[in-house]
């Protein structure tokens, strides 16, 4: 396996021990397990560009003990990848994209970058899933350790009181810092206990093994126009993301509490929800919401950025240009009208509940039983391997989880976003399913194949699970289903009603 690394990396402010720790657990980590790490040739011919020769010279021998990738393919004379990606207007956004089409071309099988703008035109070439964040990178990576000895089990999430959380936890400095000061006390520190007084709310949180904070989540429904919003934002019943960080960033944590932010709004029957945020270059903030279709819409009085994402489509003609670009700009909104095909797959118990760690008639973990939930498997972008013989799987297809064995039910629904079928390389399964996976390299390898690879975003769990005996006596379903079955559009509607999705927030 070969792993090509940008060299941005090494590059991280001297106080950010939080970074710092990240990427030396990381290359400790690689020493463990079979991976080639390499250098791009740009990236070496970039910093020997550098006028700058104290930091030539250790930037040179930070990547020196690393080989260089050898005869990399040219981006400069595929068009069609720079149609994509666009030419580039630097030196630097042409090296930005010579290390990246080294992996579209199958010349080193993972990045590592810290660069934003890679991860963007990673997503628009649909590799997005081989380019790694450092965060991204410890999550996958521990998957190739033996099991005894993996490391950074997934932290629990728990909803709190904002009152039991400790405002002098480093946590929360970097917001007061952000926020200017009124009086004697900082905006931040005076907006928290208004909302501890006024509120008594509740909020996520993530603690981390040493018992400060590593993630929060605090969020609101308002009635009113978007406060000192230019241009104006007129008063809507909107959710509000009072307060979205994320400092301990191995798990997919800030996905999770996207979701969560997504599954109020659809339990309160919101349909616009936003937040406001102090954007920074390659601000990993901004990518993941910009990913989940929040759009940056106006400023407030403070120079905060005020992101919005809709739920609903308010332009027809989207939805008649392309119903499959629902399920990406409005998610968990999604199309499931006749242009898509509706499916049940089943699964096994093992497998559901690494796939959906969140359903609730699942037996629970001690972190769970203690109030929380275990951020693993709680993504919204998941992977299923199977062995199903169909090829008419496609992107934007609806997908109903059948649990099979103990419960015998639809338990969840997915959207496909890519399907690919008939591989028998453990490497190709690995390349594909990227940062999503649950499964180890030593379970991929023990599976019989040629394999199925379903990627897929999770929109939710039935409100009502529905087991076979109904579906049976509906005549849904004659037997239980032993492989991916195809049913007819009448039969999902029926089964969307029974089984409680809000119809709301499907387009059809």
């Amino acid at each position: 396996m070969h792993l090509l690394i940008d060299t941005n990396i090494f590059i991280y402010p001297e106080d950010d021990r939080i970074v710092s720790q990240n990427v030396s657990d990381l290359f400790g980590l690689l020493q463990e397990i079979p991976v080639d790490i390499f250098i791009h040739p740009s990236s070496v011919a970039d910093i020997q560009r550098d006028t700058d020769t104290r930091r030539q010279k250790i930037m040179l021998s930070k990547i020196g003990i690393y080989k260089q990738l050898p005869s990399p393919p040219n981006a400069a004379v595929d068009k069609k990848f720079l149609e994509i990606v666009g030419n580039p207007s630097s030196p630097q956004d042409s090296v930005d994209n010579e290390i990246l089409y080294a992996v579209v071309r199958g010349a080193a099988d993972f990045l590592l970058t810290e660069d934003a703008g890679i991860h963007k035109k990673a997503f628009l070439v649909g590799i997005n899933e081989r380019v790694f964040h450092i965060d991204d990178a410890l999550e996958y990576f521990k998957n190739f350790l033996p099991r005894k000895d993996k490391i950074y089990p997934p932290p629990a999430l728990k909803e709190e009181f904002m009152h039991n959380l400790d405002l002098s936890d480093p946590f929360f400095d970097s917001l007061k810092q952000e926020y200017p000061r009124v009086g004697n006390s900082p905006e931040f520190t005076e907006w928290f206990q208004r909302k501890v007084r006024k509120d008594h709310g509740k909020c996520f949180v993530s603690y981390q093994s040493h018992g400060r904070i590593g993630a929060l989540l605090i969020k609101k429904i308002e009635n009113e126009a978007i406060e000192g919003s230019r241009p104006y934002q007129p008063k809507k019943r909107r959710l509000k993301i009072s307060l979205l960080k994320v400092t301990d960033i191995r798990h997919k944590i800030g996905e999770l509490l996207l979701k969560l932010s997504f599954d109020s709004a659809i339990q309160n029957d919101i349909d616009e929800i936003y937040l406001t945020h102090f954007s920074k270059p390659d601000d990993r903030l901004v990518s993941l919401i910009e990913e989940y279709g929040f759009v940056k819409t106006a400023v407030n009085e403070r120079g905060e950025d005020i992101f919005i994402k809709k739920l609903i489509p308010d332009d027809p003609k989207l939805i008649e240009r392309n119903p499959l670009q629902i399920y990406r700009i409005f998610y968990p909104t999604f199309y499931d009208g006749l242009a898509v095909k509706k499916w049940i797959i089943p699964i096994r118990p093992e497998f559901h509940e690494r796939l959906f760690t969140d359903v609730i008639r699942r037996q629970t973990t001690l972190e769970e039983q203690a109030g929380g939930f275990i951020v693993e498997g709680n993504a919204i972008k998941k992977a299923y391997l199977c062995r199903a013989p169909t090829k008419q799987l496609s992107e934007g297809d609806v997908v109903l989880f059948y649990r099979s064995v103990d419960q015998s039910a639809i338990t969840s629904v997915g959207v496909i976003e890519k399907v690919r079928t008939g591989i028998n390389d453990t490497d190709e399964i690995l390349r594909m399913v990227g940062k999503r996976t649950v499964y180890s390299p030593d379970e991929i390898e023990k599976f019989e194949k040629p394999l199925v690879v379903i990627l897929f975003r999770h929109i939710c769990h039935l409100k009502h699970p529905i087991e076979l005996q109904l579906l049976q006596k509906l005549k849904l379903l004659k037997t239980a289903p032993m492989t991916i079955n195809k049913i007819p559009d009448d039969t999902y509607k029926i089964i969307k009603d029974i089984g409680g999705i809000n119809g709301r927030f499907t387009v059809n």
